[in-house]
């Protein structure tokens, strides 16, 4: 059953209109300026991605609670974040924190293929239910730690992290294409946007781009 399944028609007008809130005021009023990403920021009902208690908070600027330790990042944020990976429709990306599946979502809408790891059993199981419900079909999710990427499918000509680790690991700069960005917030108290270009097979470069805040990363043990 989907999350708005229940909803009325009044309720469903109200969403459709936060919607466009959404896309006029936080994201095409702020600095996203890609077409691709606002058709494919509206073309995903976020309100299939969040907890039924709180679908009618679906499109407010802000991140909601998935479970005690995970969110649904703020569509501001996903929608940022997919602009500077620079995604093309014949991208392989690899998504690090799946949670509900709503990055993975946006992603689906404008790349190849999309690899999504979540570190939480549960999340990934109804991310990966959720997603082919909804008919995501060049997604794949599985259960591990985003730290160590998913190697079996790289290179990735785009990675974007959900969590943030005290420094960035090597393991996914590793599995990044030549060519290839990393969108990933770094540090612990303080944390930044980093995207990371990889120029070669042995060369980098690294461009702060704005504090954030996520949930830590855990380490890869």
């Amino acid at each position: 059953m989907s999350s708005t399944s229940e909803l009325n028609d009044w309720d469903v007008q109200k969403l459709a209109l936060a919607k466009e809130k959404m896309l006029k005021l936080h994201l095409r009023g702020r600095d996203i300026t890609d077409g691709h990403v606002l058709a494919a920021m509206k073309e995903v009902p976020r309100e299939e991605f969040v907890p039924k208690p709180l679908v009618h908070n679906s499109y407010g600027d802000h991140p909601l609670p998935l479970d005690s330790q995970a969110t649904i990042s703020q569509p501001y944020i996903v929608a940022l974040m997919t602009q500077l990976a620079k995604p093309r429709d014949y991208h392989r990306a690899l998504d690090i924190g799946t949670g509900s599946g709503y990055q993975a979502a946006i992603l689906s809408e404008l790349v190849n293929e999309v690899y999504s790891v979540e570190i939480s059993a549960d999340l990934a199981s109804s991310a990966e239910e959720r997603l082919s419900r909804l008919g995501y079909n060049n997604v794949r999710v599985k259960q591990g730690n985003g730290y160590q990427g998913w190697e079996e499918h790289a290179p990735y000509n785009l990675i974007i992290v959900a969590a943030s680790p005290p420094k960035i690991p090597n393991v996914l700069v590793e599995q990044l294409a030549v060519g290839g960005r990393l969108i990933i917030p770094v540090g612990t108290a303080v944390q930044r946007l980093d995207v990371i270009t990889k120029i070669s097979e042995t060369q980098i470069t690294r461009e702060p781009y704005c504090n954030v805040s996520f949930v830590r990363m855990i380490e890869d043990q």
